[in-house]
This record gives structure tokens, C-alpha cells and sequence, in this order.
């Protein structure tokens, strides 16, 4: 004879039962392909860099005005191919804010949109080896628009099955209306990349145009819509349409996909330096024989520049992300042109291995130190800057995007505004430093190298020093009494007497 069934017993089989549905219908959280997804698209951004730092510059060439031509080319073109891929890295999340679950096909579209992506690397190969022949910028065009269609796929088959989307879009009346939203923000970049490419068949300069439109489309869309209140007044929405858009698609990307973006850019940097010491600094054996008595250990001191340069290097990118970490730590939420501020920083952090490429090449090329030296600095200083300019957006908007410690007045304000600022200062001081002792631009950069690293240790000693002078001179300054708070005897015998 059976027994009846326990509250607990019949609570864990309800559990087991909701577990089976779950199996049976095959869907499972996005988390784990979404952190996939995020870790390719970092990597796809940052070895945009490679076919920029393997420019072959042979000894016997100056790193005269042609070189530099080319050289800014290359780096103004991976700028914009690495923000068109952050801008699809974006449309990526908007995507994911709407579906909620996947299934085995969502699951493929998404390798097969992770697939063209990675080609992406690929044809900027092409754009930056061939610049005067326009199949590189067509075949790019090409893949932005397979991304977006593959996107859009997705958003078809999620709104198909509506058991894939988030809670809040399945149980809304207005479906229909959020494809349509989610349709436009994933279409809009390949649509003005469809242009480009059809372009680029007969006028390719103004397919470029239109690509870097692509990467400041939001922000011009928000312009756009801001002028338009201003010149026609402000319009308020009807109620009908504010339901079904309370997760905002406008609104910038959750802190924690940043974050999880740009430690996937800083890692993949310092990766990348490593890489060249793997590739170019491992002795041949034959070359040890003859040239070194079969001494290893001889034949490695000779690469003693190039593994100079590397630590250097990676204790740049090191300082950054800290930096950068220090600073999103004290971050509530990320506004818009803090994202887009970081998108830039990023940019130039992707830039850091074409720094170590040009401060490598020190010990064979030493008459073209000034140019590489001023080179290296200037995309520290970049990346620095930016990374500046995050917090000075944030301070505008303080008390919603800052934690109170590094708002105006807060006990670590001073020391984040001296821990964002050491980069970009000693950068530029090193680059004016070369203009004026141009003979000593490799010494010079070297010792910034050095020196930052400890001003990092010594940061904050040297802050709460300063702070305490300024305030020590603050109390020393001379005490001019305001109007009608002089001496008190003095002010009683002007006053008339009692009666």
C-alpha cells in the first residue's frame, strides 16, 4: 500500500517535473554563450592590430614621411574596423536584452553570426595591403551584412517561439512592436554598409565615409532627435507605447558586459606581446653555434632590447587595466558617451602592440628612434586620455553614475583624478621631452617606462603629501577681514549708546 506523499517529497517531484519541461522543450540560459560570444568579439577587435604591426620597414628604409603615410593609414583604418566591430559587439547585447533562453538552432545561428565575424580580421588583411584596390572594403561590407542578417534571423526565430524571449517581452502585448525595434538597431549598421558596398564598386573613398557613419550612428540619431525637440518642440510619447519599451534598447550596455568586454581587449593586448617575443626572439640553433660558441645564454643577451621593450610594454597595458579597474569601481552606471569613451580608449589599448613593435625595433633601426619613440607615446597618451575622459564625462552626471568617494569633495576624488592622470602626463611630458633632447628619445622613453610604475606605488603618499601642503598653505594665507567683522571694540564705539 502506497503512502501518501510528504509536502517535501511532493515539492522535489514538481522540481523534477519543471526540470523535464525544461529538458523537453530544449531551452537553456544564454549566460554561457553570451560570455562566448563577448571573449570572441574581444579577440576579433584586438588582433585587428596584427597586419598593422607586421608593416614591413626594412633596415635600409627611413621611417621617413612616406613610411609615416602609410603607417597612419593603417592605424586610422583599424580604428574604424575595430569600432564597427564593437558596434556589432553592441547589437549583439540589444539582441540578448530580448531573447532570454536559447535552443540547439538559436544556439548555431549564433555560431554561424560568431563564424563571419571572425573573418572579419581577414579582409581588413586585404583593405590595408591593397588600399587602391576596393575588393577589401566590398568583401568587408559584405560580412557586416551577413552579420546582420544572420542577427536578424535570430530575432525572427526567438519572436517565432516567444518561449525564447525575455519574461517581460512574452507576456507583452506589444511583441510586435519590440521586433520592429530590435529589427531597426541590428539592421541599421548593415543597411549603411549595403551603401558602402555598392560604393565601393566606382567611388570606393565615400564607402569609408559611410562606415564611420556606421560607428556613430547612435549618437547621431540622438543628436538628430535632440535638435528636432528643440526646433518643433518636445513631443511625449503615448501611453500605448511605454509598456512594451520599459527595457529601454537606447539605454547603455549594463556595466558588467563592459567590463567584461574591455578585460577581454586588455587581456588579448597582453597576449599579443608575448606572441612576437615567441616568434622573433628564439635563437636559431645554427646561429648559437657559429655565432655564439653554442652558448644560449649569450645568444639570449643579445635580445636584450626587444625583451626591455616587452616588459615595458606589458606593465603599460598592466597600469592601464588598472586604471581602468579603479575607475569602473567606483562607477554606478555607464552613460552613453562614457561607453562610447571607452570604446575609444580601447581602441588605442588595441593600438599598445604596435608600441611594442616600434620600441623593439630600437637596437636595429637607431636612427629612427625620435619617430617611433613620439609614435609609442602618442597612442599611450590616446589611450590614456580617454580613459581620462571617462571620468570627467562621469563627474557631470556624479550622482547618478558615481559612488560618493570620488564625486567633488569625496575622500578619493583627488586620488582617482592623479591615478587617471599620470598616464596621459607622462606621455605628453615624454613626447615634449623628445622634441627638445632629441638625442636622448630612446633614454627618455625608457625611464617613463620606469618611472610610472613606481609613481603608481607612490601615488597615494604622494597625493595625501600635496593635499596636506596645499592645506598648510591654505591657512598661512593672510586673513582680510570681510566688511562689518572687524574688531568688536572697535565696531562697539561706533554704535550708537544705549539709552
Amino acid at each position: 500500500m502506497s503512502r501518501p506523499q510528504t509536502q517535501e517529497q511532493a515539492v522535489d517531484s514538481e522540481g523534477d517535473s519543471s526540470l523535464y519541461r525544461r529538458d523537453e522543450e530544449g531551452t537553456q540560459s544564454s549566460h554561457r554563450m553570451l560570455g562566448f560570444s563577448d571573449a570572441l568579439l574581444s579577440i576579433i577587435a584586438t588582433v585587428m592590430i596584427l597586419p598593422v604591426t607586421h608593416t614591413e620597414i626594412s633596415p635600409e628604409q627611413q621611417f621617413d614621411k612616406s613610411i609615416q603615410k602609410l603607417l597612419a593609414t593603417r592605424i586610422a583604418v583599424y580604428l574604424m574596423t575595430f569600432l564597427i566591430v564593437t558596434v556589432a559587439w553592441a547589437a549583439h547585447t540589444r539582441l540578448f536584452q530580448v531573447v532570454g533562453k536559447i535552443d540547439d538552432t538559436l544556439a548555431l545561428l549564433n555560431l554561424a553570426c560568431m563564424m563571419t565575424i571572425t573573418l572579419l580580421p581577414y579582409t581588413f588583411s586585404l583593405m590595408v595591403t591593397f588600399p587602391d584596390v576596393p575588393l577589401g572594403i566590398f568583401l568587408f561590407c559584405m560580412c557586416v551584412i551577413a552579420i546582420g542578417s544572420v542577427q536578424a534571423l535570430i530575432v525572427g526565430y526567438a519572436f517565432h517561439f516567444p518561449h525564447l524571449l525575455s519574461p517581460q517581452i512574452q507576456h507583452s502585448t506589444y511583441r510586435a512592436q519590440f521586433r520592429r525595434h530590435i529589427l531597426r538597431l541590428v539592421l541599421r549598421g548593415p543597411a549603411l554598409c549595403f551603401v558602402a558596398a555598392v560604393f565601393s564598386l566606382f567611388f570606393f573613398p565615400l564607402s569609408y565615409v559611410l562606415m564611420v557613419t556606421v560607428i556613430f550612428l547612435p549618437h547621431i540619431s540622438k543628436a538628430t532627435t535632440w535638435c528636432k525637440d528643440k526646433l518643433m518642440g518636445h513631443r511625449e510619447s503615448p501611453a500605448h507605447n511605454l509598456e512594451p519599451f520599459s527595457i529601454d534598447l537606447h539605454a547603455p550596455l549594463s556595466k558588467e558586459r563592459v567590463e567584461a568586454f574591455s578585460d577581454g581587449v586588455y587581456a588579448i593586448v597582453a597576449t599579443l606581446l608575448i606572441l612576437d617575443i615567441c616568434e622573433d626572439n628564439v635563437p636559431d640553433p645554427k646561429d648559437v653555434q657559429e655565432k655564439f660558441s653554442g652558448s644560449l645564454v649569450t645568444a639570449l643577451g643579445a635580445y636584450g632590447p626587444q625583451f626591455l621593450a616587452y616588459f615595458g610594454s606589458f606593465a603599460t597595458v598592466g597600469l592601464l587595466w588598472f586604471a581602468h579597474h579603479s575607475l569602473f569601481l567606483h562607477v554606478r552606471k555607464a552613460t552613453q558617451t562614457m561607453g562610447l569613451l571607452n570604446i575609444l580608449s580601447l581602441a588605442f589599448v588595441g593600438g599598445l602592440p604596435l608600441a611594442y613593435q616600434q620600441t623593439s625595433a630600437f637596437a636595429q633601426q637607431p636612427r629612427d628612434e625620435l619617430e617611433r619613440v613620439r609614435v609609442s607615446c602618442a597612442i599611450i597618451f590616446f589611450a590614456s586620455i580617454f580613459q581620462f575622459a571617462i571620468w570627467t564625462a562621469a563627474l557631470l552626471h556624479q550622482t547618478e553614475t558615481l559612488q560618493p568617494a570620488v564625486r567633488f569633495g569625496g575622500q578619493e576624488h583627488a586620488f582617482m583624478f592623479a591615478k587617471l592622470a599620470l598616464y596621459p602626463c607622462a606621455s605628453l611630458l615624454a613626447f615634449a621631452a623628445t622634441c627638445l633632447l632629441s638625442r636622448f628619445s630612446t633614454a627618455i622613453f625608457h625611464l617613463m617606462q620606469i618611472a610610472v610604475p613606481f609613481a603608481f606605488l607612490l601615488l597615494r603618499l604622494v597625493v595625501r603629501l600635496a593635499l596636506a601642503g596645499l592645506q598648510v598653505l591654505w591657512d598661512l594665507r593672510p586673513q582680510h577681514p570681510q566688511p562689518g567683522q572687524g574688531d568688536p571694540e572697535a565696531q562697539s564705539q561706533l554704535l550708537p549708546a544705549p539709552c
